[in-house]
């Protein structure tokens, strides 16, 4: 028997001043029992970090293999951005910069390790995708505020990602880079 997905509940208070995005938010997230706590929160901070009229997380989950972890579509139902999360595969990098204007990437991984992995391998517009990598230590920190209803106050302000979870506060810069700088 297959364990099912554990629904996470996320009250947020989004302030974003760098790009002026002033909004209150509640999401039920469904976490895959394969998912790490780790991953789950990046595609959380994810969504507030690209916050904007029309995005939704994937229909089918982090297994959908044709389908981003979260899409922004405008009006007319066209995917305007494909945000991954973690360390997709350049086959499906590929793909997402052929489909989407628009490609993000925000992973709990090092730049460095992930230009590694996807050396050498064909990814259209690579220098076009932007990654932000969020540090081990900030999300092992929030990860320990992980509850199945967590409330959090999400800024952003100057580049820099500020999460408050009850009386505790986490910081880290913000410095999405190209997947290949100069490409």
């Amino acid at each position: 028997m297959a364990l099912a997905a554990t629904i996470h509940r996320f009250e947020l208070e989004l302030a974003d001043s760098d790009r002026g995005v002033y909004q209150a938010l509640e999401l039920r997230v469904a976490r895959h029992p394969s998912e790490s706590a780790a991953f789950l929160i990046v595609r959380v901070l994810a969504y507030c970090l690209e916050y904007a009229k029309g995005i939704t997380f994937s229909k089918g989950g982090i297994s959908a293999v044709d389908e981003p972890a979260l899409s922004i579509h405008d009006l007319t139902g066209q995917r305007t951005a494909w945000i991954e999360v973690g360390a997709p595969s350049a086959d499906r990098l590929h793909r997402a910069a052929k489909a989407t204007p628009r490609i993000a990437l925000y992973t709990d991984r090092r730049i460095e390790l992930l230009r590694t992995s996807l050396a050498g391998e064909r990814i259209h517009r690579a220098h076009e995708i932007a990654v932000t990598c969020f540090p081990q230590p900030f999300l092992k920190a929030l990860e320990a505020q992980l509850e199945r209803t967590t409330k959090w106050h999400v800024s952003r302000a100057d580049s820099h990602l500020y999460v408050t979870a009850g009386n505790t506060s986490f910081d880290t810069p913000l410095e999405p880079q190209a997947l290949f700088p100069g490409d």
